[in-house]
């Protein structure tokens, strides 16, 4: 096997990311240290996208930071092959923005099933001494946080998970191959010489000794704590209620996530950016979530009134129709003169006819059905 000890030391690597990741990027190595080639068009093509996802933008005086795919120290072409963000960038970004008197707050906008732990710490570190002033600085879950990048988000002001969102995956671990049986069918023998066996240990053409599995077990262990401790500091929580109550490596989704303490709302991030005057969506756009968010209230509130008893003004009335069957203006005022029989001659048979569908929808609207 072409470069195997390259392979194996990427496995080696402490990770703090959902092992399915993980096990996904060692196929891709492991593909081109079988040979395997992608073409000029194909590295450059998924390259360019991982640079431009790395941008962070302005939407209003909100500043969006991308927290996208594996996050690495830096970037290497396995990184930028995985769509991944480097905690580099990610620093720099914040720092501008923090910088930028135009904007007002910060979103980090994070997808991302985790990274490698070197560099997690140190970002999450300066995410919190940030954090707490003039400008909060938001995680949006949007639509995964897993490990690595749980670490990050629990250093923002706030959490805000998307409704199908999830995060968790607290938890550390590392690998180690044994490819002795893979380099002897292939006629190859390794031989270390080193100046002590601690030097050599762990490496990929022998099984793994138990002194060896030992100390690689209490580095694991080293920055699993560090990891709840950051965790705990984020979130204002002791160290014992994250090791209890946040999962210990499992991943949840969002009510489970406010439940537990993991997360402070559930929110989309238009819905977040809404919050300081910004939005991702046209103004046509937003114009028709107001009107259908306006139209919805005002059914609700003519059902409510309708089984409470409660008095109904003609206003409440003509919009209460237009919101629970869509009528026009012209069309809801017409029933509403109608059934309320105020200003209106007797009815004819249309009316009549409009008159008894009008019994039959308010009384639906007034089943227990719509009171749930």
């Amino acid at each position: 096997m072409k470069y195997a000890h390259i392979l194996s030391a990427f496995a080696a690597e402490p990770w703090a990311m959902q092992p399915e990741k993980l096990g996904a990027l060692t196929r891709f190595l492991a593909f081109k240290a079988a040979g395997g080639a992608y073409s000029a068009e194909d590295v450059a093509a998924v390259i360019d996208r991982a640079k431009s996802q790395e941008i962070a933008r302005k939407e209003g005086a909100v500043g969006v930071i991308p927290v996208y795919g594996v996050l690495s120290q830096r970037m290497g072409m396995m990184s930028e092959m995985s769509g991944g963000t480097s905690y580099q960038t990610l620093a720099r970004s914040l720092h501008q923005a923090i910088a930028d008197p135009e904007i007002k707050a910060i979103v980090l906008d994070i997808d991302s099933p985790g990274g490698s732990v070197p560099g997690t710490e140190e970002l999450g570190a300066e995410i919190r001494r940030l954090r707490g002033g003039d400008k909060p600085i938001i995680a949006q879950v949007n639509s995964l946080a897993a490990s690595a990048a749980y670490w990050i988000a629990a250093s923002a002001d706030e959490i805000v998970v998307t409704p199908s969102g999830r995060a968790g995956s607290i938890g550390v671990y590392t690998v180690h191959d044994d490819v002795s049986k893979a380099l002897a069918e292939e006629g190859v023998t390794r031989t270390y010489i080193s100046s002590t066996p601690e030097k050599v240990e762990g490496n990929e053409t022998e099984p793994l000794s138990k002194d060896a599995q030992a100390f690689i077990q209490e580095r694991v262990n080293r920055s699993y704590d560090r990891f709840v401790a950051a965790v705990a500091d984020g979130r204002g929580v002791s160290k014992s209620k994250v090791l209890d109550g946040f999962g210990k490596g499992r991943v949840f989704f969002a009510e489970e996530l406010l439940d537990r303490g993991m997360a402070d709302s559930i929110a989309t991030l238009d819905e977040t950016l809404a919050r300081f005057g910004a939005s991702i969506a046209p103004e046509p756009v937003r114009r028709l979530r107001a009107s259908n968010s306006s139209r919805a209230e005002a059914a609700n509130e003519l059902a409510a009134k309708m089984r409470t008893g409660e008095p109904i003004t003609k206003r409440e009335f003509e919009n209460g129709l237009k919101g629970l069957v869509g009528l026009s203006n012209s069309e809801a005022e017409r029933a509403a003169r109608l059934y309320l029989k105020t200003d209106q001659g007797a009815p004819d048979e249309t009316d009549a006819a409009a008159l008894a569908a009008l019994d039959r929808l308010l009384a639906e609207a007034n089943t227990p059905l719509i009171k749930q």
